[in-house]
């Protein structure tokens, strides 16, 4: 699946909303943006832990849709995340890369950023892959 087709599925399995967008996806990296919103800042003005933890995992799961095609039941079976610096206002860039593709487990990492700044976060997340 390329970028536009991952925003089509992710708009129809999540139409309550979802965290951010994927601009880029090749089946070994994606590039995922969160735009901002002042509903992401926790207590001292940073965008909060959980924002970027929900930015890591939607990246992971568009990189593994995007090397195994439409499969909406794979799943988060870890993340594991490490923050680095406080990000300020503004939106936040996922760079996620396939570490592992197996046929049951999909393992990525990802480097955050706040979008022109240096990393804020870097993550590790697992992905179950049902059976087809």
């Amino acid at each position: 699946m390329d970028a536009a087709e991952l925003n089509e599925f992710l708009a129809e399995v999540f139409p309550d909303g979802r965290v951010s967008t994927v601009e880029y996806a090749d089946g070994k990296t994606t590039r995922t943006r969160c735009v901002y919103d002042r509903k992401q800042l926790r207590p001292g003005g940073t965008i909060s832990g959980p924002t970027m933890m929900a930015l890591a995992d939607t990246a992971v799961y568009a990189l593994v849709l995007s090397a195994i095609g439409r499969v909406p039941l794979a799943v988060t079976t870890n993340l594991s995340i490490n923050f680095f610096r406080k990000p300020q206002p503004g939106d936040l860039i996922a760079e996620a890369r396939m570490l592992k593709l197996g046929k049951a487990l999909a393992v990525g990492d990802v480097i955050i950023r706040s979008d022109g700044s240096d990393v804020v976060a870097h993550a590790v997340v697992t992905y179950s892959i049902p059976p087809r």
